[in-house]
Order: structure tokens, then sequence, then C-alpha cells
């Protein structure tokens, strides 16, 4: 009888062994290749290309000027580099940055990013936004817009580092390594990098051509993201130069409503901006 009952007991811790093996299997398969969405854009972008107030967000406008589906998976406040000093690849902040995501789809694997919590305000969709990641087929979308560098700027993120091209925690290498990620998942897909705005800094009366954050002046990032596109043959649409009319620092309503986000006419005008690589398109 307890021969039996071993003999039993031994089926039974088998049996548990391979349930639980069978389920881990089916769960680490399921994140891993939950993708089969299909949409023809997808944006990177920081508040610049989020929903404020009653405004209609830029990819909402993309998607209606050039009728496409288009998923904006623009979070405010995130960068195109990783800012955290300590170079630990499990902080919160740093796994929604552009290339903490583009990681993500490269292994179509989205577990860190659906298991942190980021505990600042206007973070509360981020989790939604991920979640909408991991379900599209990136193997099928045409069109990658990045809109990234105001906040790298903002953050003193060091523009390039000469002897890693690739480092994360710098503007450039944030930038390559996402292109190469993107690209790793689909080779045909069409990038198209969009540079900051012209910038002011309303309460201290200064423009970003007076403030150095530690990183060099928004021109720099500019400059060394055209010349990057040029690097990587990716098109670019240049936001910074020749875009506004005016600089002085008592027109910054005319575009935006705080110096830094941009109001409906401002937006309209990104908008066009970007459409205008469309239309050169279709004439040729």
């Amino acid at each position: 009888m307890k021969r039996w009952l071993d003999r039993k007991m031994v089926l039974w811790g088998l049996s548990a062994i391979l349930g639980f093996a069978v389920l881990f299997a089916a769960t680490f398969h399921s994140r891993r290749q939950t993708g089969q969405k299909v949409v023809d854009m997808v944006v990177f972008g920081d508040s610049v290309y989020t929903d404020i107030g009653d405004m209609t967000a830029i990819p909402d406008r993309l998607a209606d000027a050039l009728d496409m589906s288009v998923y904006n998976a623009s979070m405010g406040g995130t960068c195109a580099a990783r800012l955290e000093k300590e170079r630990r690849l499990d902080v919160a902040k740093g796994s929604v940055s552009l290339t903490g995501l583009t990681k993500a789809i490269r292994s179509m694997d989205f577990t860190v990013q659906q298991s942190v919590r980021i505990r600042e305000s206007n973070t509360e969709l981020f989790p939604e936004i991920v979640d909408g990641l991991a379900e599209i087929d990136f193997s099928q979308v045409k069109v990658i817009v990045i809109g990234k560098g105001l906040n790298d700027y903002n953050g003193g993120a060091p523009i390039e580092n000469g002897e890693e091209p690739y480092d994360v925690y710098t503007f450039l290498g944030a930038i390559r390594s996402a292109v190469k990620d993107l690209r790793e998942r689909n080779p045909e897909v069409r990038i198209i990098l969009v540079t900051p705005i012209y910038a002011w800094y309303t309460p201290q009366g200064l423009n970003c051509e007076e403030v150095d954050n530690g990183g060099g002046f928004l021109e720099d990032y500019v400059n060394a993201e055209l010349g990057l596109a040029e690097e990587l043959h990716v098109e670019v649409v240049d936001l910074y130069h020749n875009f506004f009319q005016e600089k002085s620092l008592e027109n910054w309503g005319q575009y935006t409503i705080d110096g830094f986000h941009p109001n409906e006419a401002g937006r309209e005008m990104i908008t066009e901006k970007i459409c205008d690589l469309f239309r050169t398109e279709e004439k040729e």
C-alpha cells in the first residue's frame, strides 16, 4: 500500500511540474508573440505629440491628413536617451525611453515595460500605451515617426559618445540604437526623424539659444540629428530652422501655449511639415 501511495505521489508531482511548465511556456510565448494588430504608422514622440486640453494630437491630425491608421506611442516627459546616471536597465523611466521601447519591439517582449509603474504626474496612460505597442505587428508597419530631443536637451543628455556610437545614454546613440532595432524587426520600414521645435523659457525670459542644460544648446542637438539622419539614410523634418518666422521672446504665444508645447496653430504647422514629405513623394 505504501509503495502504491509513493508512486501516486510521484505521479502527482510530475503532473504538477509538467502543468506548470506548460503554463509558463504558454505565458512566456504570449508575452513575446502578442503583435498581431496592423497599423500604417507609429509615432514615438513626447508631450509635443500628446493630447493637451481640447487640442487634437499631431498623430491624429496625421491620420486624417494622410488617410492612414496611426498609433500614437508618444509619452510626455520621455527622451530618446536613457538619463539615469546609475545606468541600470531596470529603471522605470528609462524603460519607456525611445531606446527602451525599441529594444522591446525588436524582441517583442514588453515584460519590463508592462511591469514597471512610474510614480510621476501625467504618466497614467503609459501602461495603456505600452500594451497597445505590444499588440502591433511591427513587421507590417509602413512608417515610423520619431519626434524626440526636447527632453534630452532639457535633461542635459550628452549628444554623443565618441568612443561608443550606440551608447543609449546619449542622444545620438539612442537614436542609432532605435533605428537599428526597428530595422531588425522590419527592414522595409520608412523611418522619419522630426527635430525639436524652437523653444522659449518664458518664466525666465530666455530662449533655447541662451540656455545650456549640460549637453549643449538645443540647436546643437538639432544639428547633430540632421547629420545623423544623413548617416543612417533616414528622412528628417527640421522643425527648428526656418520654421517659426518670429523667434523673439514676445512671439512665443503665436505658436505655443507655454514656450514649449505647440498650440493649435503650431500643431497644424508641424502636421503640414510632416505631410509635405508624403506630398512630395506623390508628385515624383
